[in-house]
C-alpha cells in the first residue's frame, strides 16, 4: 500500500473500519478462513499495520493523535477478532457433542456382579469345617527358606523335591546363606507354628504352592491344606476319624469309603495315603487319591523343639483343588486358572 494510499485510508472513520472488520470477520466460517481476514487488517502488510507505518510521515502533534486513534482502531478490531474466535470454538464444540450425544432413553449398563472363584469356596468350607472342631487357621510367607520347607520337615540333601526340575529357586545364597525358594506345600507352617505355640497344637494352614509341574491334573501355582494335631496321646485312630468326619462334612455324604494305604514321606512315619471312594453318584466305586498323611516324624518333632518321647501327633496334606474337582465335578485342573468367565459363573448361580 503506497503512502496515499495510507493517508487516505486514515481518513476513514473508526465506524467504516470497525464495520468493515466485523463483515470480514462474520464471513469467515472456520478458524482458516478467519486468520486469512485477520490478516487484512493486522497482519504485516494489514490496514492497521499500514497506518501505523505512515506515522513516521506526521509531524510530532499529529503522529501523537493519530497514533492514539489508530491504537484504538486496533484494540476494537482485535476484540471483535477474538469474539469471532470464541464463536467458532463454541460452534465447533455444539458440532461435536452433537455427534457424541447420549440417548438417555436406552436402558442402563448394569454393574456386573461378581462371585467366589470356586477354589476359595473350598478353601473357606475347608477353613470353616476344621475350626468348628478347635482347629487354628495359620498363614505364612510363601517365599521360604530351604530349611523350613525342607531340612526341618526331615528332607534329606538329596531329596528329589530340592532339585532345579522340581523347585523354582528365588535366590541360591538368601538368609544366613540359605536358598530361598517359592514353597513346595504348606508344611513349613508346621515349623513356623509350632515353635510358637506349646502342645496340644491343632492348626491348618491352607495356601498356595508351587512346583515345577503342568499338566491337566497339575499347575506350577496350586492351593494345598496342611493340618497338624500334636498332643501327648495323639494315634494313627485319631487321624483316621478327623479326616473321615472331614470329608463327610466337605461332600455332605455319608456315602463314601476311605483307605489309607501304607507309603512313604520323609516328614511322617508310618504315613499313609489317603485313597476316597463314593459309594453312590457318578464317581462309584472308583478309589481316588485324596491326601497324603501320617504321624509325625520324631525328628520333626524335634525340629519343632518338642520332645519325642512326650508328643506325637498327625500331619496331612491336600491339595484344595483337588477336592474342588470332586466336589464339582471338574476334570481339568487348568479350567481354574485360564479366566474364562462362562466356566467360572456356573459356581456363583
Amino acid at each position: 500500500m503506497s503512502f496515499k494510499d495510507a493517508l487516505d485510508t486514515m481518513t476513514d472513520t473508526a465506524n467504516d473500519l470497525i464495520e468493515r472488520a466485523r463483515s470480514e470477520f462474520a464471513k469467515a466460517g472456520d478458524a482458516a478462513s478467519l486468520e486469512n481476514a485477520k490478516a487484512i487488517f493486522l497482519g504485516k502488510q494489514g490496514l492497521l499495520t499500514e497506518m501505523l507505518k505512515s506515522l513516521a510521515k506526521l509531524d510530532a502533534e499529529h503522529k501523537r493523535s493519530e497514533g492514539a486513534r489508530i491504537n484504538v482502531l486496533k484494540q476494537e478490531v482485535e476484540a471483535l477478532l477474538n469474539g469471532r474466535r470464541h464463536e467458532l470454538a463454541q460452534a465447533q464444540l455444539a458440532a461435536r457433542l452433537a455427534l457424541e450425544t447420549i440417548d438417555v432413553t436406552l436402558p442402563g449398563r448394569g454393574r456386573g456382579i461378581g462371585g467366589i472363584h470356586p477354589v476359595a469356596r473350598t478353601w473357606e468350607r475347608v477353613e470353616s469345617i476344621f475350626k468348628s472342631i478347635g482347629f487354628d487357621v495359620a498363614d505364612g510367607p510363601e517365599i521360604e527358606n530351604d530349611w523350613t520347607n525342607f531340612t526341618a520337615l526331615n528332607n534329606p540333601e538329596n531329596h528329589p523335591a530340592r532339585s532345579m526340575q522340581d523347585t523354582f529357586y528365588v535366590d541360591m545364597n538368601g538368609t544366613d546363606g540359605l536358598p530361598l525358594l517359592l514353597r513346595t506345600h504348606t508344611s513349613p507352617m508346621q515349623v513356623r507354628y509350632a515353635k510358637m505355640h506349646q502342645p496340644p497344637i491343632k492348626v491348618i494352614a491352607p495356601g498356595r504352592t508351587y512346583r515345577v509341574d503342568s499338566d491337566a491334573t497339575h499347575s506350577p501355582m496350586f492351593h494345598q491344606v496342611e493340618g497338624l494335631w500334636i498332643d501327648e496321646n495323639i494315634s494313627f485312630a485319631d487321624l483316621k476319624g478327623v479326616y473321615t468326619d472331614f470329608l463327610r462334612c466337605f461332600f455332605e455324604t455319608e456315602d463314601l469309603e476311605l483307605r489309607f494305604r501304607p507309603s512313604f514321606f520323609p516328614f511322617t512315619e508310618p504315613s499313609a495315603e489317603i485313597d476316597m471312594m463314593f459309594t453312590s453318584g457318578p464317581n462309584k466305586g472308583r478309589w481316588l487319591e485324596i491326601s497324603g498323611s501320617g504321624q509325625v516324624h520324631p525328628d520333626v518333632i524335634r525340629n519343632f523343639g518338642l520332645d519325642p518321647e512326650r508328643y506325637i501327633g498327625f500331619a496331612f496334606g491336600s491339595g484344595l483343588e483337588r477336592l474342588t474337582m470332586l466336589r464339582y465335578g471338574v476334570n481339568d485342573l487348568r479350567q481354574f486358572f485360564e479366566g474364562d468367565l462362562r466356566f467360572l459363573r456356573q459356581f456363583n448361580n
